[in-house]
């Protein structure tokens, strides 16, 4: 049986859309919103009804009945911590996403404009794999201050979908595999994946893991204390510093990988240092998940953009293929993620979650 799906992912100032019929894509657009659409608004969720309208003419456009959709699926956003999956989208969560329960961010609109035109149509509306996925072992959660539990905020979506897509492929299921996924990013994650759980990942959001594009990865501690109590600094800056203006564009003024590595290629010393220590970081948190799984890896995944780098993949395989195979899937398909999501459910692969 063939079921088109709605597929919803907000962003700062786009809106990207897809429908698939079973996991073909049949139409996509990004719908561009400017400053002086997005003006008006106080917070991201005033914005809900002016992209519940912007999207519905663009399905309009497409041809496809609204009628015709068996669900729709939002990018999943900052609820409470909850375990993966796809999630039918109830009050309880809705009242979450509306307040912001865990911050504001685009990503919560997802689940809301999900369930209002699902609601049109009485048909049922879902998210999956947001971003405050926590499976953690409790033994991971332990940081070393009681008053500071490391947490699990990581690509959850994208670490999933390739993590299926890889099982799919060896013939087995998700569930009874030993995965290591690394996504590379704005932010990289690097996740340790046991029977289907994420037992153990960086906070890819808030200064752990290695350093990425733009974001500090971990730290010395010390020299960080001494920076925000020496006055010379203002707390502004170094939260910039840790998430935003950190890592690579720190120390070489821009955050395009590509520009980064070409550089380093022809020639400029600064900029293969940079690449070479990111890949470096990266296969040492490689190294330290291989531990978590107890040696026992199936399979060692590369995803996100900066994969589509055939330097840094390799700098990175070169340190860590001893531990697995490694499988590299460049990019990130979110859109292709939450439809899959949905169809599990409707085909009655996975039974949907509870929030």
């Amino acid at each position: 049986m063939n079921y088109k799906i709605l597929a919803i992912n907000p962003g700062s100032t786009s809106t990207k859309i897809a429908i698939y019929e079973n996991e073909k894509e049949i139409f996509e657009k990004t719908l561009r919103h400017t400053n002086e659409e997005l003006a008006p608004f106080k917070n991201i969720s005033d914005q809900l009804e002016f992209r519940r309208e912007v999207i519905l003419d663009a399905v309009s456009e497409s041809g496809i009945e609204l009628e015709d959709l068996a669900a729709i699926v939002g990018r999943g956003g900052l609820l409470k911590p909850i375990a993966g999956g796809t999630y039918e989208v109830n009050e309880a969560m809705l009242a979450d996403l509306k307040v912001g329960v865990l911050g504001q961010h685009a990503s919560n609109l997802g689940g809301r404009i999900a369930y209002e035109i699902a609601s049109t149509i009485s048909k049922p509306s879902y998210i999956v794999d947001p971003v405050v996925v926590d499976e953690l072992d409790d033994v991971a959660r332990i940081s070393g201050i009681p008053e500071l539990e490391r947490k699990s905020i990581f690509h959850a979506l994208n670490q999933k979908a390739v993590g299926r897509r890889t099982a799919k492929e060896l013939g087995k299921s998700y569930d009874e595999l030993n995965l290591i996924v690394v996504h590379l990013g704005g932010g990289i994650s690097v996740g340790a994946h046991s029977n289907g759980r994420v037992i153990d990942v960086n906070n890819a959001l808030d200064g752990d893991g290695p350093f990425s594009p733009e974001r500090s990865g971990q730290l010395p501690i010390g020299d960080l204390l001494k920076m925000a109590t020496s006055g010379e600094y203002d707390l502004n800056f170094i939260k910039k510093r840790i998430k935003g203006n950190g890592g690579v564009v720190a120390y070489l003024d821009t955050n395009d990988m590509k520009e980064v590595t070409d550089n380093a290629q022809n020639g400029d010393e600064k900029s293969a240092l940079i690449v070479k220590a990111m890949g470096y970081q990266v296969a040492k948190e490689i190294g330290s998940m291989a531990t978590v799984l107890s040696g026992k890896v199936d399979a060692i995944i590369l995803t996100g953009g900066i994969a589509y780098s055939k330097k840094i993949v390799e700098d990175i395989t070169d340190r860590i293929s001893f531990i697995g195979e490694v499988k590299v899937y460049p990019g990130e398909d979110e859109m292709l993620a939450l439809a899959e999501g949905g169809l599990r459910v409707l085909t009655g692969e996975e039974s949907p979650k509870e929030y």
